[in-house]
């Protein structure tokens, strides 16, 4: 009867553990108390979303360092994400309704997001351990556009697979987010005046998983910095950067740039296209976009007499006229009269202070953080930019609009027979694909070697003059139904889900992920997600179960491969 006694009692404790799932996920941070989600049923973790970690930066604080938010006395509900950064619509998202959705194809070229957007999300595994180890996710998107609250960002699936606290964190985007402006500029704060608010606001999110992350079961001083495309070429700004390297307590420990770089023209051979602009370039951009408002708002007839009126003014009254002007009203400015002189883009802004003038030659001269490497590229890089090849002389890579692109994925059935033919989608230029020389393979992959692979090179032998942990992949998974293993085959950023574990209604989900290739895909997912563990754990990514050889330092690199039913992985010296 006392074993009985004893048996219900435990089960009544585990029962009323159960039915109060707000207790297992209820944390203190510095600010206030925040209630998450209890989903382990479904996915095995715990989560906490749209967490602040910064005040909005409208009004007077658009374009200001970012400063901590206001606390709050009652607990408040983190079961959402946060809002994405302002931003102008593209086939990425995010939309009008922050998620993946139809509107994403209604709302191209129009402004999305908002201002009040600096919130990150958690995720953990759905038990009790502590001293995990942290995993930091800034998106890409050409830093003028993506969210965290894209479905292949989700980070349930690798934090139960890892071990480990995930973080995924929304940063200011484009012309918000990065700014060369002298009127900008109070003189008092030498950060805030380099314009680099973006790099700012992901600083400020490394220092709130400093304060707290420890509170949702993640070591501080093991955190692991992963970036892809434009988030990659921020890691490496923040690998450069006084702020970071000088930072004690130190903010991160190991880092995984994915698809990007940080060199300059300078950096490169002749002919190659830079992943990092001059702060010249970005100071064009603020005086352009300056001027073109004020013709846009009839205080001045032309590009001329714009000048003469803030030269008339004060920088204090310049940068009051700024702030008053919607997002939308700029990001059409942008889209309407910068962007056809190349002034459209964003990224870091080189200003000797908060990113060194050349941070290739300051990795170079040991001036940097020296942490472990993890990078990676994806193949068929140059095959998400088909567009780009006009650079090389030749017609647009690609038939279909931006509408027509997404609209299509959207619906596409991948297990159905095709129902889009090549000649459809790439000009008959570049038909057949593979063609030497003049095929659109060949010609995509001669853009990649003048950009993204460029750029790669160029850092990862910098960083490998300095230290020896320094690790290299490259993802040649091309399975995806005909004729999408021609269009995309491994493409930019298709080494995402697999890292992820996320293969569910996404841009290119539809398109890629089909009932006969799904055994080998989950294969290669589990060995990239194993590997991306090992390094978050020892700054290494040695997973001899996962992988079944031995993953050497670049320049040698590992292929991450997968036949229909298997992970295929090996080593090129």
């Amino acid at each position: 009867m006392k074993s009985l006694l004893a048996c219900l009692a435990l089960l009544g404790h585990a029962m009323s553990f159960a039915q109060a799932p707000s207790d297992s996920v209820e944390r203190v941070t510095r600010f206030g108390k925040i209630v998450g989600i209890d989903d382990s049923a479904a996915s095995g973790t715990y989560a906490w979303k749209g967490v602040p970690f910064a005040k909005p930066p409208v009004g007077a604080l658009r374009w200001r360092a970012p400063v901590d938010p206001e606390g709050w006395k009652t607990a408040r509900p983190t079961q959402q994400f946060g809002p994405a950064c302002v931003q102008y619509g593209r086939i990425y998202g995010p939309g009008a309704n922050n998620r993946y959705d139809p509107t994403i194809g209604t709302t191209l070229g129009q402004a999305v997001g908002s201002e009040d957007c600096l919130y990150l999300n958690i995720w953990r595994p759905a038990d009790r351990r502590g001293n995990l180890p942290v995993i930091v996710f800034v998106h890409g998107g050409s830093n003028v556009s993506g969210y965290t609250a894209d479905p292949v960002y989700d980070g349930a699936a690798l934090a139960k697979s890892a071990n480990a606290v995930v973080v995924s964190v929304n940063y200011r985007l484009g012309i918000f987010g990065f700014l060369n402006l002298p009127q900008l500029k109070s003189g008092s704060d030498p950060l805030e005046d380099s314009g680099n608010f973006a790099l700012l606001d992901i600083v400020k999110a490394l220092q709130f998983i400093r304060h707290d992350i420890a509170k949702f079961g993640g070591n501080p001083t093991n955190v692991t910095l992963m970036g892809q495309s434009a988030g990659a070429i921020n890691v490496y700004a923040l690998l450069t950067t006084p702020v970071t390297v000088q930072a004690r307590p130190q903010l991160f420990h190991r880092a995984v740039p994915l698809s990007g770089g940080i060199s300059l023209s300078a950096n490169l051979p002749p002919g190659r296209l830079p992943t990092l602009n001059p702060a010249s370039v970005y100071l064009n951009q603020g005086n352009r976009l300056l001027q073109e408002s004020l013709v846009a708002d009839g205080l001045a007839a032309g590009l001329p007499e714009a000048a003469a009126w803030v030269a008339s003014h004060t920088p204090e009254q310049v940068a009051s006229y700024l702030r008053s002007k919607s997002p939308a009203s700029l990001l059409f400015t942008l889209l309407s009269k910068l962007a056809a002189v190349g002034l459209a883009g964003s990224g870091p802004i080189p200003d000797g202070t908060m990113l060194p003038l050349n941070p290739i030659a300051s990795i170079a001269a040991g001036q940097y953080l020296r942490v472990p490497v993890m990078a990676g590229n994806t193949r068929d890089e140059g095959k998400l930019f088909p567009t780009f090849l006009t650079l090389l002389g030749g017609p647009s890579g690609r038939l279909v609009n931006d509408k027509q692109l997404f609209d299509i994925q959207f619906a596409y059935q991948p297990d159905a027979p095709a129902q889009i033919a090549i000649e459809q989608w790439i000009p008959a230029a570049y038909l057949p694909v593979g063609t030497p020389g003049s095929g659109f393979t060949a010609r995509t992959e001669l853009l990649d070697v003048l950009f993204l692979q460029a750029s790669a090179d160029n850092v990862l032998a910098t960083l490998k003059s300095q230290q020896n942990e320094v690790w290299y992949y490259r993802f040649d998974w091309d399975l995806e139904p005909a004729p999408f293993n021609d269009i995309y085959g491994a493409a930019h950023a298709f080494d995402l889900p697999f890292l992820f574990g996320n293969f569910g209604p996404s841009l290119f989900a539809h398109i890629a992920n089909s009932s006969a290739n799904q055994p080998g895909r989950l294969a290669l997912s589990r060995a990239m997600m194993a590997s991306l563990a090992a390094f978050a754990r020892s700054g290494d990514p040695n997973a001899p179960a996962a992988l079944g050889l031995d993953w050497p330092t670049w320049p040698s690199r590992l292929i991450f491969d997968a036949s229909l039913t298997d992970a295929a992985l090996s080593v090129q010296p």
